[in-house]
């Protein structure tokens, strides 16, 4: 289990390209995320902090229609429509999530020093993995999910909103609605990753967190190709890469919050 995080950035920067530019193949985002991907794989053992050191982002967005394209592209709402009254990874990645969350949350503060932060999860479920005393350090908590059932049943939140982001990527919020936004092992489901995470830098105030957790569990026919076909480090470059292109955050970083394994070539060793 591993934690990306970024900022909202006050700083927007923009640019000009000539017209008559010659396509050069060694410019290709897509080769250049690839020899990205291999210099990750040829650092051989290379924790997950060291993916977001020093990334080489490609000039343009890298990825292609194919690339966010899933096995299974039928309706959403017909995969979701059963409540899974369960985790989606174990016991252990769970209970390090939490207690990551239980030491960050009451680090950050809302718009003033007074005030409690408030909090959106994405892509939510029964259960949010917030700690259990959550409400002493943190104000308004609201859940964004695929299924009505599981949400009623989520008692970490104060409300919820039924919806499916793959299908409408707005975030029905105002602008600066939140302090904190945390996506729990769902970002590889996401077939508009860019759109959500421009939606997410809309939607927190200046200066707020955004926390995805990922894992190396899926439901494969969901995911998106591009991520059954690379390993985990490659996850954290991929879903840096979505912040960064948004040109609205604040460059991402990566920890690895559960039990600590060793890296080789892009894989843990040991669970």
């Amino acid at each position: 289990m591993m934690v990306l995080l970024s900022r909202v950035s006050l700083l927007y920067t923009f640019g000009f390209a000539s017209s008559f530019n010659i396509p050069n193949p060694l410019t290709n985002p897509r080769f250049q995320l690839s020899t990205q991907f291999v210099a990750l794989k040829a650092k051989g053992t290379i924790g997950v902090e060291d993916v977001l050191k020093s990334p080489k982002w490609p000039d343009e967005w890298p990825f292609s229609e194919a690339d966010l394209r899933r096995q299974d592209e039928s309706d959403d709402g017909i995969f979701y429509s059963m409540p899974r009254f369960c985790y989606h990874v174990d016991e252990k990645a769970v209970a390090a999530l939490t207690e990551y969350y239980a030491a960050e949350f009451p680090k950050l503060s809302g718009s003033s020093k007074n005030e409690k932060p408030s909090v959106l999860d994405l892509c939510a479920s029964h259960v949010s993995h917030f700690p259990t005393d959550v409400a002493d350090y943190t104000g308004k908590r609201v859940a964004l999910g695929m299924n009505e059932e599981e949400l009623k049943e989520n008692n970490q939140v104060d409300e919820f909103v039924v919806q499916d982001l793959n299908t409408n990527p707005v975030l029905p919020f105002p602008d600066n609605s939140f302090d904190i936004v945390t996506n729990a092992v769902s970002i590889d489901y996401l077939t508009k990753p860019l759109e959500i995470c421009k939606e997410v830098a809309r939607v927190l105030k200046p200066g707020g967190t955004a926390m995805f957790a990922l894992s190396n569990r899926c439901f494969p026919t969901k995911a998106i190709g591009l991520w059954l076909q690379t390993n985990d480090l490659e996850h954290v470059f991929i879903v840096g890469s979505y912040f960064h292109y948004t040109g609205m955050f604040q460059p991402p970083s990566a920890v690895e919050v559960g039990p600590n394994p060793s890296w080789v070539g892009g894989q843990p060793t040991k669970a």
